[in-house]
């Protein structure tokens, strides 16, 4: 959602923009959304062809790169093969394979080549969580009690780059988000708890807005109501909400408390 989102709002401020979406599987399966198409020229790259991106960069004479949408992280290994040369030059250059060494370096390799990475926040500033009640009912004590715990553990393990999210259920960390992302760590501490949990999402200590920043939509309440999560508890103010108004019917249908919490 984040690349629509961005490339409407920046179409709309009359700004050019040129996008470069991802497709993988030779060219099978499109990783970007394809309805982008409606918002500005697009270039489509196979997965894992850097030398191609770059050089698709200079022809177009791009100077201000944002870095925005979803690559799962275990593509990296069940598709290693589709990468070219220069990708596996630069994975094998790296001193682990964490999503914070991984963006980092593709925004050093990018800067060397002589691309600035810009901040795409300003375009997205109405989608960024606000502190207080975003959808259900208010919460108790005891899930408040859950959730100021859930968040500074999320926080140190974001920090770890280890996931941005924690699963927590009466002062007990059920279930951490590794590779396989939030939705599915949602689902294995359901497993584990049962109904009940509170799940809690958080960025960095000092979030680079430039990439990886924590995002939040329907998807999420759909994973969470399938295992009876009670509590979305998310930090305001680094934390974006997409489709926000379907987001708030679905807290109020499913009866999920979502909560915007500042971090000190």
């Amino acid at each position: 959602q984040l690349p629509l989102i961005f490339a409407k709002s920046v179409k709309e401020s009359g700004k050019d923009l040129t996008v470069f979406g991802i497709k993988t599987f030779f060219g099978l399966k499109s990783i970007t959304d394809k309805r982008i198409e409606k918002y500005a020229p697009v270039r489509w790259i196979p997965f894992g062809k850097a030398q191609l991106l770059i050089d698709s960069m200079k022809e177009e004479e791009i100077k201000d790169v944002v870095m925005l949408g979803k690559i799962e992280h275990i593509l990296l290994i069940t598709a290693f093969f589709q990468l070219d040369s220069r990708a596996r030059e630069f994975f094998s250059s790296l001193k682990d394979k964490r999503a914070k060494t991984i963006l980092e370096g593709v925004i050093k390799e990018l800067e060397k080549e002589g691309f600035n990475f810009i901040d795409p926040s300003p375009y997205l500033s109405s989608l960024l969580v606000n502190e207080g009640l975003i959808g259900g009912l208010r919460p108790d004590e005891r899930m408040l009690k859950d959730a100021e715990f859930g968040l500074k553990v999320a926080k140190e393990i974001a920090d770890l780059d280890i996931g941005q999210t924690v699963v927590v259920k009466d002062g007990n960390i059920i279930a951490v988000e590794g590779i396989e992302g939030t939705d599915r760590c949602i689902k294995r501490a359901g497993k584990l708890a049962g109904k009940g949990t509170v799940v809690c999402k958080a960025a960095r200590k000092n979030q680079d807005m430039r990439y990886d920043v924590p995002v939040i939509g329907p998807n999420t309440l759909k994973s969470m109501k399938k295992v009876g999560a009670k509590m979305l508890a998310v930090e305001a103010g680094k934390t974006y909400l997409v489709e926000k108004e379907r987001f708030k019917e679905l807290a109020d249908r499913y009866g999920i408390v979502v909560q915007g919490f500042s971090i000190s």
